[in-house]
């Protein structure tokens, strides 16, 4: 084994945990590259039931390092909490082990806010969200507004950013009549978190540039469901697509800062970056959120909505008979 990338076929929920957790005994660093903390993966050890939702599969074994890259929108409060749930079951987890990238755009409150706000707006054409921030939190950084994980050691540069965001989400606030968020409140929820969070901190593309000269071997750990137009930002259905992180295959070269040029060459069988990609897939899928399946094939005919189990059953028993 070098270096492997693990994603799912469809939506999400296909076992990929299991998958990372198994090929994992044979690597040296396995990298969780997109997603927020509403993705996760479950995993059984000697009959011990583990929850991840943000920290990558391979924390539960030793020896091993986790990383999480710039293309994850990070809950700082939700992976805090992760690690010291797991600290309570006897898993050492410390900066020696796990790194996160300086560059993750951090969750805040005004990011499940307005989330909640406007899928409440929605109505009865509401689209099934977390409300946890993760879609909010890709919009600030696609705006140039997010704060950075690596903001929070700089004082005059975190009261900048924050005023950039408060601009903006007090004035989505104000127009709803909401009551806007004070700087100060703000700053306390940030300042809670920065001194549990920051140890973490490492330029995270660097090292994964020195880890491949190194010859380590290094899994890839997708989170959501990706593979082609399925959950795509730029091509899924439009209440089914990912909230900006990138769902497909080369965008894991921006989501953990690995030189492209390394990942093109390694498309050709010119070098060992990228060695082999698995995908995973399962026989029943499903996409959390309100409403149905967003495709089903029914034979040579067009794609057809499930809207429902049973609907799902007799298209199945249908294309059954015919094939029997």
């Amino acid at each position: 084994m070098n270096n492997i990338i693990i994603v799912g076929l469809q939506w999400g929920d296909e076992g990929k945990g299991k998958i990372v957790d198994y090929l994992s005994e044979n690597a040296d660093v396995v990298v969780r590259f997109h997603g927020g903390n509403n993705a996760g993966h479950t995993i059984v050890i000697d009959d011990e039931v583990y929850k991840l939702n943000l920290l990558p599969s391979a924390v539960l074994r030793t020896g091993k390092i986790s990383v999480i890259g710039n293309g994850v929108a990070l809950d700082s409060h939700a992976l805090i909490s992760e690690i010291e749930s797991l600290k309570t079951r006897g898993i050492d987890i410390n900066p020696s082990n796990l790194i996160v990238s300086e560059s993750c755009p951090l969750i805040l409150n005004v990011h499940k806010d307005k989330e909640k706000l406007f899928e409440d707006l929605n109505g009865n054409h509401k689209i099934g969200t977390t409300n946890k921030g993760i879609g909010p939190c890709y919009e600030d950084k696609v705006g140039r507004r997010a704060i950075r994980l690596c903001d929070l050691e700089n004082a005059d540069e975190l009261n900048n950013r924050v005023d950039a965001l408060l601009n903006y989400h007090n004035a989505i606030r104000k127009g709803l009549n909401c009551l806007v968020v004070k700087k100060e409140e703000m700053l306390k929820e940030i300042e809670e978190i920065a001194k549990k969070i920051l140890p973490y901190k490492k330029p995270v593309w660097k090292i994964l540039n020195d880890f491949t000269r190194e010859g380590k071997k290094i899994m890839f750990e997708g989170a959501q469901g990706t593979k082609g137009k399925y959950f795509d930002f730029h091509y899924a259905a439009l209440d089914h697509r990912g909230e900006f992180s990138d769902e497909n295959i080369l965008g894991i070269v921006k989501s953990i800062g690995i030189n492209e040029n390394d990942f093109n060459d390694s498309m050709k069988n010119n070098a060992d970056k990228i060695e082999q990609m698995i995908n995973n897939s399962r026989l029943l899928v499903r996409n959390l959120g309100v409403g149905g399946t967003p495709f089903l094939i029914i034979g040579d005919s067009l794609f057809v909505g499930a809207t429902d189990l049973d609907v799902l059953r007799e298209k199945v028993d249908e294309l059954s008979h015919k094939q029997s």
